[in-house]
């Protein structure tokens, strides 16, 4: 007797994630539309993020998008630092997170901010006056720079003329920004285990660091005595250079995402892709959603569903985000795009227009970006140092000779696997990544 296909593996992540065709594309591409159409609540109309009350106060659509963006780049950017040394590593992430985030945050502290000042007071005047104090354009720059956000407004523009900023009662340009920073820690994280050779020779401790994780979060669960709802949070933070306050309830949880997403790469030839798996992934997600025990529950179930969904995406959809990937732009221009539209009371007509408003927008948004910007940097991912070259060249008919000396006739050439795509972050919501 055969083993009915359902059941039956499909081969392990190792066999099947090994190219740029999967379906990665187009779930982040659907992640980053998903915080937009998430924070299309609070921002037009001060509501919960869409979801809050459906999931009974768990999550929302938003932080399940900045969960997802977490688990998929958990995956390939260890994947791609363990393909490269450090210094290669270092400058692919800064190429793919700042040229992006830093003409963003350009042109909202310095072409929308006095647009809206304009509006909102008739007169730009005043609006350049000490513009390094805080509150001011250049200090919302120097504040946002290396990706924490430590100034939220501008002059305080969107307060008083914004759903979002009467309810918090401060200036808030793009809250949305707030889950790079985490991201970028667990990039930090990942290069020192790259750099130690924890990654190529001892991947068994992602996997404890990754249960001890979700070993917290279990805890956390436990005590909040509550089934469903939120989870207890942790009050404790830090203040980390460059980038500001660091809580630590973000760090486990977002790490553990991220940590899941590392060790499934790692022990990527142990993963089966199981369809039942995968169906009873998306089953017991959607039951701790509706019921409770996500935290507990649904965050691993999330992490393997995406994973299956990846490899499983028919291959029709696998063109997505290929050649053009916009979901960094969509994460990074929603939020402060939808401010603008809601102080011109664009969210009058309804939730549904505003949000379809706020996803054509956006998408705009990311097309320049992505065209402009973010493709022109990544050109340069293989720019080397003019000296660094020479040196390089100089150095490689020695390095070829030892290595030929070295290997025994008949050395099979190395196996390297994994896509050669990377993630752009995202990125989250209110609460989230942004």
């Amino acid at each position: 007797m055969t083993t009915p296909a359902l059941v039956r593996s499909r081969g392990t992540l190792a066999d099947l994630l090994s190219g740029r065709s999967n379906g990665i594309g187009l779930i982040r591409l659907l992640l980053a539309v998903g915080v937009v159409l998430s924070h299309s609540k609070p921002l037009g109309f001060g509501a919960h993020d869409l979801g809050y009350y459906l999931t009974g106060r768990q999550t929302n659509v938003g932080t399940m998008a900045v969960y997802g963006f977490f688990v998929l780049s958990g995956l390939l950017i260890t994947r791609s630092a363990r393909r490269t040394g450090l210094i290669r590593y270092a400058w692919h992430r800064a190429l793919r997170i700042f040229p992006g985030l830093w003409v963003c945050l350009l042109i909202s502290a310095l072409v929308i901010a006095p647009l809206v000042a304009l509006r909102e007071h008739g007169t730009v005047a005043g609006f350049f006056d000490n513009p390094w104090d805080r509150g001011g354009p250049l200090a919302y720059l120097q504040a946002n720079w290396w990706t924490g956000v430590r100034q939220y407004g501008v002059r305080d523009l969107f307060v008083e003329t914004t759903p979002w900023g009467e309810k918090v009662n401060y200036s808030v340009f793009n809250g949305a920004l707030w889950s790079l920073k985490y991201e970028m820690f667990c990039y930090v994280v990942v290069g020192v285990l790259a750099v130690t050779a924890v990654l190529r020779n001892a991947r068994r401790f992602v996997l404890f660091l990754t249960a001890a994780l979700y070993l917290s979060i279990l805890h956390d669960w436990v005590t909040s005595g509550h089934f469903s709802g939120p989870a207890s949070t942790a009050s404790w933070s830090f203040n980390s250079p460059l980038v500001g306050g660091m809580s630590f309830y973000y760090i486990v949880y977002l790490g553990f995402l991220f940590a899941a997403g590392a060790t499934m790469d790692l022990y990527r030839e142990r993963v089966p892709i199981n369809d039942a798996l995968g169906i009873g992934s998306a089953v017991a997600l959607g039951l701790s959603l509706l019921f409770g025990g996500f935290f507990a529950i649904g965050l691993p179930a999330f992490a393997y569903l995406l994973v299956w969904l990846s490899v499983r995406m028919p291959r029709q959809l696998h063109f997505v985000g290929r050649k053009n990937d916009y979901s960094y732009g969509i994460y990074i221009y929603g939020f402060v795009f939808q401010q603008v539209m809601t102080s011109l009371g664009w969210s009058r007509w309804g939730y549904v227009p505003f949000a379809a408003m706020s996803v054509a927008v956006a998408f705009a948004a990311a097309f320049l970006s992505w065209k402009l910007v973010e493709r022109p940097a990544l050109r340069l991912k293989d720019w080397t140092p003019g000296f660094v070259a020479r040196r390089s060249s100089q150095r490689v008919p020695v390095e070829q000779q030892t290595a030929v000396a070295e290997e025994p006739p008949g050395t099979p050439p190395a196996q390297v696997g994994g896509p050669t795509q990377e993630l752009p972050q995202q990125p989250a919501t209110l609460v989230s990544g942004r």
